[in-house]
C-alpha cells in the first residue's frame, strides 16, 4: 500500500512494523521511474515523502540525493538505499529484513 505523507507525523506512521519511506521530488526523473516499481512491491507499506514539501524532514533523515529509500522497522532505520532500484532488488531487501 502506498501512502503520501501530508500533515501526518512520519514517526507515528512507522512506529510499528516494516515500512519503506521514499523521499522523492516531482521533478526527479529517477523518482518518476521508481514510482511504478514501488506500487508492485509486496508485503510492505510504502510512504512517499515529497522532499520539496517536507524539507525539514528530509534534513532530519539526512537526505542528500533522491530518490532516497529508508527501510524502517518498528521506528528504527535499518537500511537506506539511494537511486533507482529494480523491483527484484527491493523485494530481496524486504525479504531479508523481515
Amino acid at each position: 500500500m502506498i501512502k503520501h505523507l501530508h500533515e501526518e507525523n512520519l514517526n507515528d506512521l512507522v512506529k510499528e512494523g516494516l515500512h519503506l519511506v521514499d523521499f522523492y521530488a516531482d521533478w526527479c526523473g529517477p523518482c518518476r521511474m521508481l514510482a511504478p516499481v514501488l506500487e508492485e512491491l509486496d508485503s510492505i507499506d510504502v510512504i512517499k515523502v515529497n522532499s520539496d514539501e517536507h524539507q525539514e524532514l528530509a534534513r532530519e533523515y539526512g537526505v542528500m540525493s533522491i530518490p532516497s529509500l529508508f527501510f524502517i522497522k518498528d521506528g528504527q532505520i535499518i537500511k537506506n538505499v539511494i537511486g533507482f532500484h529494480a523491483k527484484e532488488e527491493l523485494q530481496a531487501i524486504i525479504n531479508e529484513l523481515k
